[in-house]
């Protein structure tokens, strides 16, 4: 590199990089590199369209089977080898939105999708162009009809606000998609002492039927700044919800009000409850993952830390593994560890994510045994998690930039039970479906 040029491999010669700030159209050392990047997504979208996937040699169903059957592969390695065939085998189809009101859909930009525990539906932030936030949910019954039904809420009650987490609750079924729904959010401004709150959203609010009745329905908490929000399902610890603020932890129960909270030594990123015990684990802004059992009381001077782990970087995703005794965490250095939680050290590192500063989640399948992860750089990378190798690099279908970033839901059931497998990908005001069959 020499400087104040670039090198241009088209034309085999060096060109001085211009200042940007005198010139119409200035060659800044950004704008080549936003260049090549669009070069290489555009380069992916065409292999993808004409199926040049890279697999493993002589990766496919039947030679899979035929070794299978003649005793060459282990059960463990067939079921490996089938998912990485299928995941390397999703076509991208795009998804029709409709709405009752015919205004709403495909005005606004997804920020955020979550999906309930049985998949029949997701909840989504889309941003306004006044600055706030509005929600709505999509029913995924839909999906195997070539369409999806989506009834979306205006935001009418919480204006100007900016929405950091999302998740699932229930205060009167173990199943979420009964359930209400919660997130937490804070003030636009981005003054810190600004007050923030959690909501409680029923998810009748959603449906066309009484409107009259929709403000009586709402429940909010105030509190300060959040970053994180995570709901408990334990019996033990019923109808709480735990709330990731600046150097400390709220624990709130939503029937009695009753609060407790553990002070940090950071801010609270990313939150999960475990579900075999009232234990709530988090991951800071400092790197430090810890866990707090609920149970006990906040006391001064009283070590209430139980399990301690470290990254390099800000945590800004955790997932407990189903035995919960592993825990998966990624990091802003784009860094995703898997940790055994037993003897406090990682066991596996999946590589290739990319991330710099953003709150990135992580999703993870168990059942078809894959890591889900979208990149700053908004690449959605798909991993084994048997053996972390990365399975699958899925280019965005829209040029890539800060407001674009997908936001995804992988399931082998959407839309229920007799659903359709597959990965669903919002991006901009478009919703993708990657059929995984």
């Amino acid at each position: 590199e020499l400087p104040g040029f670039y090198y241009d491999p088209e034309k085999n010669r060096y060109f001085r990089l211009l200042p940007g700030h005198n010139n119409h159209n200035p060659l800044t050392q950004n704008s080549i590199q936003h260049k090549a990047m669009e070069c290489k997504r555009l380069r992916l979208l065409e292999e993808e369209e004409k199926q040049k996937k890279t697999t493993r040699a002589g990766l496919n169903s039947s030679v899979l089977l035929q070794k299978r059957q003649l005793g060459l592969l282990s059960s463990t390695s067939y079921c490996r080898l089938v998912h990485e065939l299928k995941v390397n085998c999703m076509q991208r189809r795009k998804i029709e939105i409709h709405s009752p009101d015919s205004s709403v859909a495909g005005t606004n930009n997804f920020k955020i999708i979550v999906a309930d525990v049985a998949c029949e539906r997701i909840f989504t932030v889309n941003d306004v162009e006044h600055g706030g936030c509005k929600y709505g949910i999509i029913n995924l019954s839909g999906l195997g009809k070539e369409s999806l039904t989506v009834e979306m809420y205006d935001n009418l009650y919480f204006t100007n606000r900016k929405v950091n987490s999302v998740c699932w609750a229930s205060l009167t079924h173990p199943d979420s998609h009964f359930s209400l729904t919660h997130f937490s959010k804070l003030c636009l401004m981005g003054i810190a002492e600004t007050p923030g709150c959690a909501s409680l959203l029923p998810a009748s609010l959603f449906s066309s039927t009484n409107p009259g009745d929709r403000p009586g329905m709402l429940c909010s908490f105030k509190i300060s700044t959040a970053w994180s929000c995570a709901w408990c399902l334990n019996p033990q610890a019923d109808n709480c919800f735990s709330t990731g603020l600046t150097r400390r932890v709220l624990v709130t129960n939503v029937v009695t009000g009753h609060r407790q909270t553990f002070g940090t030594s950071s801010d609270v990123l990313a939150q999960q409850f475990a579900t075999q015990t009232p234990v709530l684990y988090n991951g800071c802004r400092s790197g430090e993952i810890f866990s707090i059992d609920v149970r006990q009381r906040n006391r001064k001077g009283q070590s209430w830390k139980a399990t301690r782990l470290f990254h390099g970087s800000a945590v800004t995703s955790i997932h407990l593994m189903e035995a919960e005794h592993y825990l998966m965490a990624a990091d802003m250095a784009g860094k995703i560890k898997l940790w055994d939680l037993r003897t406090a050290k990682c066991v596996k590192q999946y590589k290739g994510h990319h991330n710099e500063y953003a709150l990135l989640p992580l999703h993870v399948n168990e059942e078809e045994g894959l890591l889900i992860a979208v990149g700053q750089d908004c690449y959605t990378r798909i991993w084994s998690l048997q053996d972390a190798r990365l399975l699958r690099t899925i280019p965005s279908p829209h040029p890539s930039s800060k407001d674009a970033i997908p936001s995804v839901v992988f399931s082998s059931r959407l839309g229920g039970s007799r659903g359709v497998p597959g990965l669903l990908m919002a991006v901009k005001q478009d919703l993708y479906h990657f059929s995984y069959n």
